[in-house]
């Protein structure tokens, strides 16, 4: 059994991390800054929900590779997800990060569309 926290110390800690992460300069360095890049509120919910599939690991290579992804759909998710056929699928066949591979992200492309 874990200890208790008492309750001040408790919220102390939280608003501690509230501070933390709760600035814009956390974002820039952090994956939920992928889908700040967008405007549009569909590209924006894609963006975030491979951000978030990927933001496992080192902060740094889950916004590179979540980047790499918005690159391979041309930098327009939801136009990608929406028009892509088969063929344009493969394009992430050679994707990798960490234990997320091509077929996982074609897997969820896929699926995406679908929806």
């Amino acid at each position: 059994m874990h200890p208790q926290i008492p309750d001040p110390e408790l919220k102390e800690f939280l608003d501690y991390k509230v501070r933390q992460y709760n600035t814009p300069s956390f974002i820039e360095g952090d994956p939920v800054s992928v889908p700040h890049r967008f405007d549009k509120q569909q590209d924006i919910e894609i963006a975030a929900f491979f951000a978030a599939a990927l933001a496992w690991g080192q902060r740094t290579v889950a916004v590179q590779k979540a980047g790499e992804l918005m690159q391979r759909m041309d930098n327009q998710p939801w136009h990608f997800i929406m028009e892509a056929g088969t063929d344009d699928l493969r394009r992430f066949k050679n994707f990798v990060h960490r234990t997320f591979n091509g077929n996982d992200c074609m897997f969820f492309l896929f699926s995406l569309q679908r929806m």
